[in-house]
């Protein structure tokens, strides 16, 4: 395992639509365990591929229950909402209120093929959402109601 360099704002890599993985490969194994080295070393709850400059679809997530590694994923419910803070490892010390659903599905491979489902509520379903987007090119900047400054505590959910 390695760690990566995180892609920043406003490299146009973030902005990118990724391709669908075709085939689970050496390399794309490689991938995850790097990814997961980055966001642990980073202190991130998840990474898309594009924010290490890899422009597949590709995620993990871990928000303190255990890693979660999602190829090609696709949400496939969502339900409820909720507004709160985000910030995001490839964009600074920016962070921002969002509204996110408060319930999420997914479906994607896992490092062995295996198609699965995952569930999640608070923040792993903010999670979930957040790297998805970046699969699609969208940011968190895009999605916020506001900036928050940076002398600004976190507020409680703003449901």
């Amino acid at each position: 395992m390695a760690l990566r360099d995180i892609v920043k704002e406003p490299d146009e890599r973030l902005r990118k639509v990724c391709r669908p993985v075709k085939e689970i490969t050496p390399h794309i194994l490689t991938l995850l365990d790097d990814m997961a080295e980055t966001m642990a070393f980073a202190e991130g709850v998840g990474l898309a591929a594009p924010q290490v400059g890899v422009l597949r679809r590709i995620v993990v997530v871990d928000v303190g229950e255990g890693l979660i590694e999602l190829i090609n994923p696709e949400i496939l419910e969502v339900s409820g909402e909720q507004t709160g803070p985000e910030a995001c490892l490839s964009c600074g010390d920016r962070r921002g209120i969002v509204t996110r659903p408060s319930f999420v599905r997914v479906q994607a491979l896992d490092r062995t093929g295996t198609l699965r489902e995952y569930t999640g509520e608070g923040l792993l379903a903010r999670a979930f959402c957040h790297e998805l987007d970046h699969l699609d090119g969208v940011l968190f900047l895009d999605k916020m109601s506001r900036e928050m400054g940076e002398d600004e505590e976190y507020p409680e959910d703003e449901e």
